[in-house]
């Protein structure tokens, strides 16, 4: 992937970690130009929205503050790091679960 590639997608691949709205705006935004770098982080961020949210319903019937904060803190951290790999124009899978994503949504981007 070439400078100029990642370049003209690195705002929309910003956005695609900003809640699932930002990754819809960004899938919608990227269909017509269908930027391979931006198609990454879109399915990145896809993958740690429907995570974060199927997650959150099995976190939260623990009723506790120590396992929430964890669970917080722990989601930050991966949106951070996405985010920063979509800042600096690198290809970061998100830790454990990046494979999986890239492989699960597949088709979108392509």
């Amino acid at each position: 992937m070439n400078n100029k590639t990642v370049e003209e997608g690195k705002t929309l691949a910003l956005v695609a970690y900003l809640t699932l709205l930002g990754t819809l705006i960004s899938f919608f935004m990227n269909q017509e130009k269908r930027n391979p770098f931006t198609s990454f982080h879109i399915r990145q961020g896809l993958g740690l929205g429907l995570t974060y949210i199927l997650l959150g319903f099995l976190v939260s019937s623990f009723d506790s503050f120590v396992i929430s904060m964890s669970f917080w803190l722990f989601f930050a951290v991966l949106y951070i790091y996405g985010i920063f790999g979509a800042i600096t124009g690198k290809l970061n899978k998100i830790p454990l679960l990046g494979d999986f994503f890239q492989n699960f949504f597949k088709p979108i981007g392509q």
